[in-house]
């Protein structure tokens, strides 16, 4: 087979969570399959690190695709074009875009349709570019991969597609995530924290990842303790709002909290390791790697009773209402004040993790790949 690849989001340095499904799915795919041909398509020039296997064959296509406008233009206009003049027999799309006027078989993996549920929480061109192209992408592909049930079942239902149509193939854990030993978490604490334990929220800065609730519930928190306990959010700050930065600068104890920007993966798995426990208490997800992330790292999570995260969790966090203030602060209170509770949920957490790795994903992202050529 020929297999073209949407290789847009490998980019060196800056993987984020879908660019890190398409790293470990496709570095793991490749070299299992050198029967097959794989032409990586790229919007930009590309690093030697993501050309995992001889089989690959690396292809820029113009212009670099980062805006609605210019989405548009690479998918409908350059793919179609290069599909013309080379027949691939799969474009497998692991960011879920398709291209609509190309004529080639096609699985998008769609890891979520947040935008469909809270289209307000992103810049209207790109709510109004997701709404309307999504739907038919879905009813375009062969078939479709999702990361998890929970987001099976909101496609399925949204999109009126048959479910025998979308395969789950579920997010995996990089290897870099392990427990710390002492001497680790304080050199961490020391540089991130004033040598302080702290909890700790990683991801992108969204309005989604309820980011004003969570800061609330730490005030909250907060008021209740007389012990130094700090909260980092480390993430990409691209999406912060004007009601964050007012929910922020209202709190009486701002000063610990600290926001560190977009960090390195060695930071990240170094800042998750040292936790005293995980805070992912989003409104809404497909599915949650952070919380996997925190569990492989043995630190115990607290996580949103919602969406995807109690099928990703399962007993193996403390979940609550996302929109309970309330039940949010009482969760850190708990973690904070109860050592036998930490313990028996980083237990938990370690065997929960132990279901989840790039090497399943990768076999089912595969198998789904079969599906679609049928």
């Amino acid at each position: 087979m020929v297999i073209a690849v949407n290789a847009r989001l490998l980019l060196k340095d800056k993987l984020e969570g879908i660019g890190r499904f398409a790293h470990e799915t496709l570095k793991r795919i490749t070299v299992a399959h050198p029967e097959h041909e794989f032409i990586f398509l790229f919007d930009r020039k590309f690093d030697e690190e993501f050309i995992y296997s001889s089989n690959i064959n690396p292809v820029i296509i113009s212009p670099p695709a980062r805006h609605p406008l210019l989405w548009y233009w690479w998918f409908e206009h350059s793919l179609p074009k290069f599909f013309k003049n080379v027949k691939a027999d799969l474009f497998l799309s692991p960011d879920g875009y398709l291209s609509l006027k190309a004529n080639v078989r096609s699985l998008p993996v769609i890891h979520d349709i947040n935008f469909e549920h809270y289209p307000d929480s992103l810049p209207s061109t790109f709510s109004r570019y997701y709404r309307y192209y999504f739907p038919r992408y879905a009813r375009k592909a062969a078939r479709i991969a999702t990361v998890s049930e929970f987001s099976k079942g909101d496609i399925a239902s949204t999109y009126s597609i048959n479910p025998e149509k979308i395969d789950v193939v579920y997010n995996g854990v990089s290897e870099g995530f392990i427990p710390l030993d002492e001497k680790s978490i304080q050199q961490t604490q020391n540089k991130y924290s004033d040598g302080v334990p702290y909890f700790l929220f990683t991801s992108a800065i969204h309005e989604r990842k309820n980011i004003q609730n969570l800061l609330k519930a730490f005030d909250l928190f907060r008021n209740g303790v007389s012990e130094n306990v700090k909260l980092i959010l480390a993430g990409n700050k691209k999406w912060w709002t004007a009601s964050m930065e007012q929910v922020y600068a209202s709190m009486q104890h701002k000063d610990d909290v600290i926001l560190t920007g977009r960090i390195s993966d060695n930071e990240l798995q170094q800042l998750t390791g040292s936790a005293l426990a995980m805070v992912y208490v989003s409104l809404f997800e497909g599915f949650g790697v952070p919380v996997l992330e925190a569990m492989r790292s043995h630190v115990p999570v607290i996580a949103s009773d919602t969406t995807s995260l109690p099928e990703v969790c399962g007993d193996a966090a403390l979940l609550v209402a996302p929109d309970s203030v309330s039940a949010i602060a009482e969760a850190l209170q708990k973690m904070w004040r109860d050592p036998a509770l930490r313990k028996s949920f980083i237990e938990k957490g370690v065997h929960r993790s132990e279901n989840f790795t790039w090497n399943k994903t990768a076999d089912l992202l595969w198998k789904s790949v079969e599906k679609a050529m049928k």
